[in-house]
């Protein structure tokens, strides 16, 4: 069967941001002071070829651990859906 993962990689909320701090800097200079606090993560999605669901998340979750997401500095969420 094929599935497909969504996957989101942001940094951990103790670590400095400095992507996200540049961004929500600039927003007072667009017009948008309310906006704060922005974090700039990443958004990966991928397709597997699984005998279940439940493989499936396995295979994703080690895809995460190995090389998607460094844990020391990143934490991670997925979503797996039968296609």
């Amino acid at each position: 069967m094929k599935f497909k993962a969504e996957i989101d990689v942001m940094p951990h909320d103790a670590l400095l941001d400095p992507q996200g701090k540049a961004v929500t800097n600039s927003m007072k200079n667009v017009g948008l002071p309310e906006i704060e606090g922005v974090r700039i993560g990443k958004h990966i999605r991928l397709f597997v070829d699984a005998d279940s669901l439940e493989s499936a998340n396995n295979k994703v979750d080690e895809a995460c651990k190995k090389m998607l997401a460094n844990q020391i500095m990143e934490s991670y969420s997925f979503s797996v859906s039968q296609l």
